[in-house]
């Protein structure tokens, strides 16, 4: 479907008549004394003013109406298309301090390391979230924000990838994480605030207790769900043989089990990446939040088309004036000429 921008221009089409009949017309009296120029004396003519041919002033109406048809800024509308009727908007903050090395998680038969199986598990997750907006957060000493909110989930992904344990310090700022991240979504609508922090310790660093920010978070009603990573058992190799040891003793689920309940979330726990999987199906379900339907109509401009068409017959006026055309034609007939001789 063909619409305009601004249709209202075309009431311009008839200007040039108006200016030519309503205009004051030339004085053409005048009391200079006319002289002939040498070149009529040597002629023996007389210079006349001639009225434009009749195509030209067709041509020149034409380009006026083209040049008024780009101004008024003609867009084809498209068919509609329906938008996703589901949204998401959620930042991820994820732990990395020196505990996440801890080698206690498998992958595929291999023994990885817990920030390795959180990679992985992240960027499955991400990809399934087409026309989700979601923002990382890193932290470990400090917390800082990697990537901000965005639909570009390939950026996200390679930053995710790209991050390594102790790039943020060696120790855990669980309330700074849960204080960056209640400051970059209290902007959104308060149903579409959510907060998922995964950890594998206990807060040992930062400038805001744990509990704080999540009485903040739970003000600003923003939803956190905490995930504890790490394994309960393990088996090590020591002096005497080998030995069970529980590699997770310094995870607090008493704190992160009253952030989560203080702000309406959920706390789980993942002791291997089929449970960390099995989490992210979860929170893919819990916070599927459902829009109104929603359609969009792509458009195209097109007022390039009768500009060039313009810009076309602009160029045919000048090429006529200069007699372009008459001069190529007496060059073929001379060279034809030339040949029969």
């Amino acid at each position: 479907m063909l619409s305009w921008q601004w249709p209202w221009l075309f009431l311009a089409v008839p200007l040039p008549l108006l200016v030519y009949y309503l205009a004051p017309k030339k004085d053409t009296r005048t009391t200079e004394v006319f002289a002939p120029s040498l070149m009529i004396l040597a002629d023996g003519k007389q210079e006349t003013v001639t009225r434009p041919a009749p195509w030209v002033l067709i041509t020149c109406a034409i380009i006026w109406v083209l040049l008024v048809t780009a101004a008024a800024r003609p867009t084809y509308v498209g068919e509609p298309k329906s938008l996703p009727d589901s949204d998401r908007n959620m930042m991820l903050a994820v732990d990395l301090s020196g505990s996440m090395r801890q080698e206690d998680m498998v992958f595929r038969g291999r023994q990885i390391n817990r920030l390795q199986a959180v990679k992985v598990v992240i960027t499955d997750f991400v990809e399934k979230r087409n026309g989700d907006q979601i923002g990382l957060i890193l932290f470990g000493s400090q917390a800082y924000l990697q990537t901000p909110l965005t639909f570009d989930l390939t950026t996200l992904k390679t930053q995710m990838d790209e991050a390594f344990i102790g790039m943020a310090g060696k120790n855990t700022a669980i309330g700074d994480a849960i204080g960056l991240g209640v400051k970059r979504l209290q902007a959104l609508p308060e149903s579409n605030r959510v907060l998922i922090l995964l950890t594998d310790g206990q807060n040992t660093a930062g400038n805001i207790d744990p509990m704080e920010a999540a009485e903040a978070a739970a003000h600003n009603g923003v939803k956190i769900y905490t995930i504890g990573v790490g394994a309960d058992e393990m088996v090590v190799q020591g002096f005497f043989g080998p030995r069970r040891t529980n590699p997770s003793r310094d995870l607090d689920e008493v704190t992160l089990t009253s952030i989560a309940n203080t702000t309406g979330g959920q706390y789980f726990r993942a002791r291997n990446v089929e449970e960390l999987n099995e989490i992210y199906d979860i929170l893919d379900n819990l916070e599927q939040i459902e829009l109104d339907d929603q359609v969009i109509r792509p458009e195209k401009s097109l007022l390039h088309y009768p500009l060039v068409l313009a810009l076309m017959l602009i160029a045919l006026i000048y090429i006529e004036k200069q007699n372009w055309l008459t001069r190529i034609s007496s060059l073929n007939v001379f060279t034809k000429g030339d040949q029969r001789g």
